[in-house]
């Protein structure tokens, strides 16, 4: 293994499949069909394939066809992308389409988890059936996401829950942080030691309901503050999660 491939690995394409041998790999479905006619990779074209459990082999095309390519396995890494925690963003749903952007970020800066939910204050609420149509969009973006900044794993998106099932979801055995908009304690001081396990819930355009923070907090979150300038809720989780990865050692 040259050592111009390994200082590049992380310059070339990405892909995920669980079909992998010791010596082969194969990547199907609409990947197969971007190498082949989008990127145009040929035999000999290198490329990163993961698992999806945290481990990366950098490998070489062998054949491809719109359906099917099969990459010659080079060398075995373990990823070194994932965070030391499991992080969950509950995001209440916002206007638009900044849940997309919010999904993209998020997966970047290193979530495992996006579930949205509806609170009180949100103005966009789409019904079921719209829901429905959305989500596979909103996972596609997560895996776009995951390829493009060398994840090992596919961070998931839950499907939305109203805000008592926000509450269902809550465990007490994780390190919850609820960023409410009138609290004043900072990160810094509202969470100790943190748990290999961290939720952390965000509010929509409007914010929380007070009600909603009171109920929130008595399932054991603790409420901290993002600082004195107020955020828009598509840029408070980017910053939450930012600062998390960087006080856990993840940045």
């Amino acid at each position: 293994m040259s050592i111009e491939l390994k200082m590049e690995r992380w310059r070339y394409p990405r892909f995920f499949t669980d079909n992998i041998s010791e010596e082969l790999a194969v990547v199907s479905g609409e990947d197969a069909a971007h190498i082949s006619r989008v990127l145009r990779m040929r035999a000999g074209d290198i490329a990163v394939i993961c698992d999806g459990k945290k481990t990366d082999y950098l490998a070489r095309l062998r054949e491809s066809a719109n359906d099917s390519c099969v990459f010659e396995i080079l060398e075995k890494s373990e990823n070194t992308a994932e965070p030391s925690i499991h992080l969950r963003l509950f995001q209440a749903f916002p206007k638009g389409d900044k849940m997309e952007f919010i999904i993209q970020k998020a997966v970047e800066c290193g979530a495992s988890e996006i579930i949205p939910f509806f609170s009180k204050r949100c103005v966009s609420r789409p019904d079921e059936k719209a829901l429905s149509k959305k989500l596979p969009r909103f996972r596609k973006i997560a895996l776009e996401a995951a390829k493009q900044c060398g994840r090992g794993v596919i961070p998931t998106v839950g499907g939305a829950v109203d805000f008592s099932g926000l509450k269902t979801l809550i465990s007490p055995e994780n390190t919850g942080i609820l960023f409410y908009e009138c609290c004043k304690v900072p990160l810094s001081e509202a969470v100790g030691e943190f748990k290999k396990n961290v939720d952390i819930i965000i509010g929509s355009e409007g914010g929380f309901e007070p009600y909603e923070a009171e109920e929130l907090q008595s399932l054991g979150l603790a409420a901290a503050s993002l600082g004195t300038r107020i955020l828009r809720c598509e840029t408070a989780p980017i910053a939450a999660i930012s600062v998390l990865m960087n006080m856990t050692g993840n940045m």
